[in-house]
């Protein structure tokens, strides 16, 4: 297994930015990531701050008691209760069979930063995966994409959820769920890892309950032996240790919304778009309604002091939210913006694993956390990591396409071009004299026609499109008898786009870590792992 680091553009131009560090972006974060210096003043202001460090931990022991463990996972429970220690910090929505490959990036993007960490700075380094459960969007997460024939086959799990249930509430049926994935595998072509990897899903599929342990197992069971920590933010027994913190965010909700406003102003003056929707009634929390099992949103009515929900669902005083969150804090979850305070409440954070929307979405809020007299941890780019089959890359040798082009702008280009070069230019010439020969003569025709019968020129013009139509079909069966000779080539930059850039697209948004289980076994993980990573900004192609 070899990996190459190439230079490519983030995705979107904030990111962009932000990797370079420019002085328009800087302003908008606390930190400067890969910066030892700015590592230990993180270091030094997370000491003069209070955790609720054995609590968590133990609740976390809780929590992944029902998971693949390991000598590791314990001693990293353990250190989570040590003074010094501190945390790498990352998160996504609980995807069915961990959804697109971005959610493996970022496990092995938290992993290998806590490791860096650990050793530069002597201080116990944590691991920690904070799996969105408490995420109502079902659409989300339900899905994969299988590669099928030419295309990448989108793969719906079966089971419909018609409320907005946290993700950590929707239950899987064990045997529609089996039947599934079993299904899937098989559609993804039989290996010698095929078997094993049925075993693999058989097992922590009868050891599941809701998509969240499903979600969980596998990621655990691929990196317990690196002593990765999860937890799920849609967990009632995790709302509890959130107390204090959900009645911070009540008390302070107006500051959090007008300081969130004031800062998405700075960034809009930079000329950046922001991307968190919010207005000034914005109260930045859930209700989750167990009776209607939805998860709403709240608002803050300034004319009758009121937290209510869209279109009048709920109404509370504040004095109700806030005997909510003494009784039954399980009833309100976090949204967009006060998750990451809360996340940094809960956790001595040295750094939080971030993907290019997330960077641009924590810069709009540097003004609140400063409303809570705390920093933005340091926000480090995951690994951007594309795979690349051996077997692809020598197609791109044999057909010359560059392995940077690729993965930019994918083989349209080249494809048409290359289309272009092989086109027999003749065969158009001669159909174009027959055309507008064809055309010549109908011209006479029509006016022949207007003398002796005008009634008759619609049934002339009809008569000629169905000519010219024919003359098209027989020029373009003629073009493609040319076509099919380079097939063979073709195929070729079919067969790379799939592989790398499917849809249009990174590999990383559409394919699912099951297709190179399945082709590669269990143990690429393992192999992956085995390889040194930087967090330079640089794009990493690893060749299986």
């Amino acid at each position: 297994m070899e990996m190459l680091n190439l230079s490519l553009p983030a995705t979107n131009r904030f990111a962009s930015n932000y990797l370079e560090q420019s002085s328009d972006i800087m302003p908008f974060f606390h930190y400067r990531y890969n910066d030892v210096h700015e590592d230990q003043n993180r270091l030094a202001e997370l000491k003069e701050r209070r955790f609720l460090r054995e609590q968590v931990a133990n609740h976390i022991e809780r929590f992944m008691q029902k998971f693949p463990s390991s000598i590791e996972v314990e001693h990293s429970i353990r250190k989570l209760k040590n003074e010094n220690s501190v945390v790498v910090i990352g998160g996504q929505q609980a995807g069915i069979l961990t959804g697109p490959l971005y959610s493996i990036h970022k496990v092995i993007s938290i992993i290998k930063l806590a490791q860096q960490k650990e050793q530069q700075l002597g201080v116990p380094v944590i691991p920690v995966f904070w799996i969105a459960g408490e995420d109502h969007d079902y659409q989300e997460v339900n899905h994969v994409f299988v590669p099928v024939g030419e295309k990448a086959d989108k793969w719906i799990y079966p089971e419909k959820v018609l409320q907005k249930k946290m993700v950590s509430d929707i239950e899987i049926d064990r045997n529609i769920c089996r039947e599934w994935v079993y299904n899937l595998v098989e559609n993804l072509g039989e290996t010698e890892y095929t078997n094993q990897l049925l075993e693999f899903s058989h097992v922590l599929i009868e050891k599941s309950t809701t998509f969240v342990d499903f979600f969980a197992g596998i990621v655990m069971e691929l990196f317990k032996d690196y002593g990765l920590l999860v937890v799920d933010s849609g967990n009632s027994e995790f709302r509890q240790l959130q107390k204090e913190f959900l009645m911070e965010q009540i008390n302070n909700h107006q500051g959090i919304t007008l300081t969130l406003l004031e800062q998405q102003q700075q960034i809009r003056e930079k000329g950046f778009p922001t991307t968190i929707e919010a207005t000034e009634q914005s109260a930045n929390l859930f209700f989750y309604d167990q009776i209607r099992n939805e998860r709403i949103l709240l608002e803050y009515d300034n004319e009758d002091h009121h937290f209510v929900g869209k279109n009048g669902t709920v109404s509370f005083t504040k004095e109700e939210l806030v005997e909510i969150v003494a009784n039954h804090p399980e009833k309100l979850s976090n949204n967009v913006v006060t998750r990451p305070l809360m996340q940094e409440w809960l956790f001595p954070t040295i750094a939080f694993i971030a993907g290019p929307g997330e960077i641009a979405y924590w810069a709009e809020l540097k003004l609140v956390f400063e409303s809570f007299n705390i920093k933005m941890p340091p926000i480090v780019p995951r690994l951007n990591i594309t795979l690349l089959d051996r077997s692809i890359e020598g197609e791109l040798e044999e057909i010359q396409l560059s392995l940077d082009h690729v993965l930019q702008q994918g083989t349209t280009g080249k494809r048409e071009q290359f289309l272009a070069s092989i086109k027999d230019h003749e065969i158009d010439d001669l159909f174009q004299v027959m055309k507008d020969q064809l055309k010549e003569q109908y011209r006479l025709v029509e006016a022949k026609t207007s003398e002796i019968e005008r009634g008759l020129i619609p049934l002339v013009r009809k008569n000629e499109s169905f000519l010219l139509k024919d003359l098209n079909f027989m020029q373009t069966k003629l073009q493609d008898a040319v076509t099919k000779k380079h097939d063979i080539r073709l195929k070729k930059f079919t067969r790379i786009d799939l592989a790398l850039r499917p849809n249009g697209i990174p590999q990383e948004r559409v394919w699912n870590i099951y297709y190179y289980l399945n082709h590669y076994g269990l143990d690429i993980i393992n192999r992956i792992m085995a390889l040194s990573f930087e967090f330079d900004g640089t794009h990493k192609v690893i060749k299986l």
